[in-house]
């Protein structure tokens, strides 16, 4: 398997209902400057961070930001959230420029590292570099470190996170992460509603905390609405996870995500839920369907992923990287740029807010009109606090109580997951 993309054990995960926990109830503001770790748990969701106050003296009129891609810019998934991010800075702040490399990984560009890339757009005049992967950790943090004068923003990471397990108080390095766990839960109810063998496919990427907890959301999603909303038995839900060793597919190295979708299909598995950057399970969905099967998928990441196979897509949870990374850019063209930490949540008033959301969840065609009145409901308890599934007990998938009964999982028991939950079959730690 190859190395993890945001090392890709991202972060984000203070919410869990808990997550859940600091999400859900204040207004947030539009653009992250400097965030906190999450709060308690607590129904308010987590705006992105204010902007710094300070205003400087002369402020410049131009800046120049890089962006690292980890995939290609237009992959419809991770990598084109983070392009489309850098052009919405373009749009939204006068003077702004982006530079950008894609598909920076080992597969793709064998013998050159993201720092060399980095050094690169420094050359060419960046003042503010974005390392968009997991994968990119300790390369962000070494170009950080050698480059003192240039802020760095590491997508994903917890470098900069105090309670943290990896705090490194590096003074121009942040992390910014949506807490995408609630797009993961939006989801794994939509799956469940819509399931009709009660069985859901979760094709993930690498194994790592991030996709441990985003995978876990999912199934406590589908959990809370197979029993809520359905009135069914936990134990008639069959939730499983396979996982393809890369966030996308790099033939001879990864297994193939068509494969896998098609081994789902093949079982019985009628909703697949994708946890990697590319469209695969929608695409064998649609092709099942065309067949005369009833299928399913809920791509990733990418707010337009739906358009490439709308009939049988049920909606997309998805990144807008937009408002955070305007926020950052804009404080070091003031001079006002402070190091944080943003796992930054919903804006519930609007999830799907393009200006104040980092996480939401637009809708699919194939998703039914009951359905669709359910996860409204669902969608508003996330919000308000009422539904809160980080809450214990939850058990790990070999049976270790996590979360004790009426206590909610701490940011950093959400984040640091150590294992899929119990009710989940799939593997937990990767294959030495």
């Amino acid at each position: 398997m190859v190395p993890h993309r945001r090392h890709w054990i991202v972060v984000s995960l203070f919410l869990g209902v808990s997550l859940i926990l600091a999400a859900c109830a204040q207004t947030p503001t539009p653009a992250p400057a400097t965030a906190t770790a999450p709060a308690a748990p607590q129904p308010t969701p987590t705006p992105a961070p204010a902007q710094p106050t300070a205003t400087p003296t002369a402020a410049p009129k131009e800046i120049i930001f890089g962006m690292l891609l980890v995939g290609p810019y237009n992959d419809r998934g991770w990598s084109q959230a983070h392009y489309e991010a850098g052009k919405y800075v373009e749009q939204k702040l006068p003077g702004a420029k982006m530079l950008y490399i894609d598909k920076v990984n080992p597969a793709d560009r064998p013998g050159t590292t993201a720092s060399q890339l980095a050094e690169e757009l420094v050359a060419k005049g960046a003042k503010v570099i974005i390392f968009n992967s997991d994968d990119h950790k300790d390369e962000a943090i070494k170009f950080a470190k050698a480059h003192p004068d240039i802020v760095v923003i590491h997508a994903s990471g917890d470098d900069a996170w105090k309670e943290g397990k990896n705090y490194k108080g590096i003074p121009n390095l942040a992390n910014v992460m949506g807490q995408m766990e609630y797009g993961k839960m939006i989801a794994g109810c939509a799956a469940a509603l819509t399931t009709q063998t009660g069985k859901i496919g979760y094709l993930g990427p690498l194994i790592n905390d991030e996709t441990r907890r985003l995978a876990a959301s999912a199934y406590l999603g589908a959990k809370y609405c197979w029993e809520k909303y359905l009135g069914k038995p936990a134990k008639d839900l069959k939730f499983k996870v396979t996982w393809i060793g890369f966030w996308f597919h790099i033939p001879g190295v990864t297994a193939d995500p068509t494969q896998v979708a098609q081994d789902f299909i093949n079982s019985g598995y009628d909703v697949i839920i994708s946890g990697i950057d590319t469209t695969e399970a929608l695409r064998e969905a649609a092709k099942a369907t065309q067949a005369g099967k009833k299928v399913w998928a809920i791509p990733y990441d990418y707010i337009g992923a739906c358009e490439e196979a709308p009939d049988v897509c049920l909606g997309v949870p998805y990144f807008n990287w937009g408002p955070s990374y305007l926020a950052h850019i804009k404080a070091v063209m003031e001079g006002t740029w402070k190091p944080s930490w943003d796992w930054v949540g919903p804006d519930w008033k609007d999830i799907n807010n393009p200006d104040t959301s980092h996480v939401g969840f637009l809708k699919g065609k194939a998703l039914s009109p009951e359905a669709s009145a359910k996860l409204d409901e669902f969608i508003k308890g996330l919000g308000d606090g009422s539904i809160q599934l980080w809450k214990g007990p939850i058990r790990l998938q070999d049976g270790t109580l996590y979360v004790e009964e009426g206590k909610v999982a701490t940011p950093q028991q959400i984040w640091y997951l150590p294992q899929l939950l119990e009710g989940m079959e799939g593997q937990s730690v990767p294959t030495q």
